[in-house]
């Protein structure tokens, strides 16, 4: 993704649907993203296997994983299957991740230490990577040992080498602390915080950029992403609505106006001008995550249509 334009991806939500996903396909829009809990508290999919029904019902977009609980999973299983959508799809394949918490029901049925998440991630991000480069792997660390292991990724019939990124998918650090900043500067390939205000973002740009140049790494091609919750309508009173129903209740009586400083809702003019708060900020990327229960195609299609063309980067980047 470039750093000169700013473009837009869409959450696929509540659950990946192929007339949804074909029409989002249409617009202006370069990636879709889904997440997914292992075991959470309502019905809904896991992360990988909706990766696999939008690589599948898709063909132009970006596939990204917003995100997937690293910590939850065995590195070299999910670097197999990651590695075989990234083939199967022709390299379209992005991954966040985040280390999860909130359900400590799935760390305990899964036998994963809640207090080792962050050490796991930061283990298995290098396992990934080592499987991705090719060849023959051997690893002894913390909580993975194994020797000689070599991925041989599926590919699509026809397909060759090319159609596989060069040393896997990227990996997108999502989060809101400062052990994911630290991540993010010294592991991943791109930033992707969640229910944050673009002051919030702009502070991370720095923590991240700082941390990166303490550990002497170049974050040049680092992609600076956002996953934004937020409604667009003709009617600015119905979006400020969606989003008050939608995450109101996870605030208990927060105000309004603390609502809107992590979740833009309005007109399209009234988004475009909050979500330039956030470019000036340093976003490149915005996941739009449709901030409510029904019409979820109108809000990714104003935002596509009518809010991305009136964003301009600034002429000087922040560092």
């Amino acid at each position: 993704m470039s750093a000169d334009r700013i473009t837009f991806g869409a959450a696929a939500l509540p659950e990946p649907d192929r007339d949804w996903l074909a029409a989002v396909e249409r617009l202006p829009i370069e990636s879709v993203w889904q997440g997914g809990h292992v075991l959470p508290p309502t019905a809904s999919g896991e992360a990988i296997t909706r990766l696999a029904l939008m690589t599948a019902w898709t063909e132009r977009v970006r596939v990204g994983a917003a995100v997937l609980l690293l910590p939850l999973y065995h590195p070299v299983l999910v670097a197999k299957q990651l590695a075989d959508l990234d083939s199967r799809s022709g390299g379209r394949l992005a991954v966040g991740i985040g280390v999860g918490g909130e359900f400590p029901n799935e760390f305990d049925a899964l036998g994963v230490p809640l207090g080792e998440r962050g050490a796991r991630t930061d283990e298995a991000m290098t396992i990934l990577r080592e499987l991705w480069a090719g060849g023959p792997v051997s690893h002894q660390g913390r909580f993975f040992s194994f020797d000689d292991v070599e991925l041989r990724p599926v590919r699509a019939p026809g397909a060759d080498d090319s159609a596989m990124q060069p040393g896997g998918p990227p990996l997108i650090v999502s989060g809101r602390k400062g052990a994911a900043m630290r991540r993010a500067a010294r592991r991943g390939d791109g930033w992707l915080p969640y229910l944050f205000s673009p002051g919030a973002y702009e502070r991370s740009v720095a923590t991240i950029r700082a941390e990166a140049a303490d550990a002497g790494r170049d974050l040049d091609g680092f992609e600076w992403m956002a996953y934004i919750y937020c409604s667009v309508r003709p009617d600015g009173d119905r979006a400020r609505d969606d989003v008050a129903d939608f995450l109101g209740a996870a605030y208990g009586d927060k105000p309004r106006s603390m609502l809107d400083r992590i979740a833009p809702a309005g007109t399209p003019d009234e988004v475009a001008a909050r979500l330039q708060e956030y470019v000036d900020a340093g976003v490149r990327h915005f996941v739009i995550s449709p901030a409510a229960h029904t019409d979820t195609l109108e809000v990714v299609t104003l935002a596509a249509n009518e809010v991305l063309p009136q964003l301009v980067v600034p002429a000087e980047a922040p560092r």
